[in-house]
């Protein structure tokens, strides 16, 4: 057991394990905890747990440079969580992946970061090896976080549920497509939020409480995203975000939400493992659903069939 630290709100424990730890860092996101954090220090706290092997090895000035801020700002944050300095939040990482094997890849992603292998490369191939390794990075970095009982209620709730939309804009448009289509093959009553393009608030309206909206984003965050999320919630929907760590604005108001790491070489936000993360999840639906998975997917091969579209 932590340790017992007292704050003006509530009486809070210093979290000794990973998951203690992500589930202080919604909490504080949610205003829910003993403790309150800048947006600054909460987002550099989220970034922490979602490397952990790097929090794990990382040295406190190496860290600091990884995340652009200062050393003391490190230590200034987990003296606030009520740790004794840095070396003791550090020891929180360490044993976690010290012997876990959920992190075995997360800690080979590590050496993999602190390694420059394209030295030897052309220039060309090197660009695409680069974006691979960090794709297989971040992909890692989600998988080690995710959960068995959440992933379950949530392939069964968009099984379930009596209508799906799905919601992003610029590049998670892209990503929010694709889920939908995946989607659309194994059940009916899936579309993107504003398909018929008649506006978000009008989208919003026509659906019932315990229907489902999937919104994902991340950092700069899309304020519309934000707005649709905390709407949705407030009127009974059942917020799913697919996003990129604890500090995001979206799990504020999220039932569900999965945090999928998009830094890599590429100019723009990394995407390659948000589709392997919806590929997954698009797999957890179809096995959810079972014969009716098939039935549908059966159903859809007839149509393209009748209408000679691959022909």
């Amino acid at each position: 057991m932590g340790k017992q630290i007292s704050k003006t709100k509530t009486e809070i424990t210093v979290p000794r394990t990973i998951d203690q730890l992500r589930s202080l860092v919604l909490s504080i996101a949610r205003d829910e905890a003993g403790v309150s954090l800048g947006a600054k220090a909460r987002n550099v706290l989220a970034r922490l747990v979602d490397m952990p092997e790097q929090s794990a090895v990382r040295s406190i000035s190496e860290l600091a440079k990884i995340l652009n801020v200062n050393a003391s700002t490190l230590t200034r944050l987990a003296k606030r969580l009520g740790f004794s300095g840095f070396s003791d939040f550090q020891d929180l990482f360490r044993n976690a992946i010290a012997d876990d094997r959920r992190y075995f890849y997360s800690r080979q992603a590590g050496l993999l970061l602190a390694a420059d292998a394209d030295n030897q490369e052309q220039e060309e191939i090197g660009v695409f090896n680069r974006i691979a390794r960090d794709t297989d990075i971040n992909i890692q970095g989600f998988v080690s976080q995710l959960d068995k009982k959440e992933l379950h209620s949530v392939a069964h709730l968009l099984a379930s549920a009596k209508r799906v939309r799905v919601h992003g804009v610029r590049q998670f448009h892209a990503l929010a497509s694709f889920l939908t289509y995946g989607l659309g093959l194994l059940r009916s009553d899936i579309a993107l939020l504003n398909a018929p393009q008649l506006g978000i608030a009008e989208a919003i309206s026509q659906l019932e409480r315990g229907d489902v909206v999937v919104v994902s984003s991340c950092a700069p965050y899309t304020q519309s995203i934000i707005d649709v999320a905390e709407v949705a919630a407030r009127h009974g929907l059942k917020v799913i975000a697919i996003t990129d760590t604890r500090s995001s604005p979206l799990a504020v108001f999220a039932k569900y939400s999965f945090f999928i790491p998009h830094a890599g070489s590429f100019f723009s936000n990394s995407m390659g493992a948000y589709v392997v993360f919806c590929e997954g999840l698009l797999n957890l639906v179809a096995k959810e659903l079972g014969d009716k998975a098939l039935q549908s997917l059966s159903d859809r091969e007839r149509i393209i069939a009748d209408m000679n579209i691959e022909s």
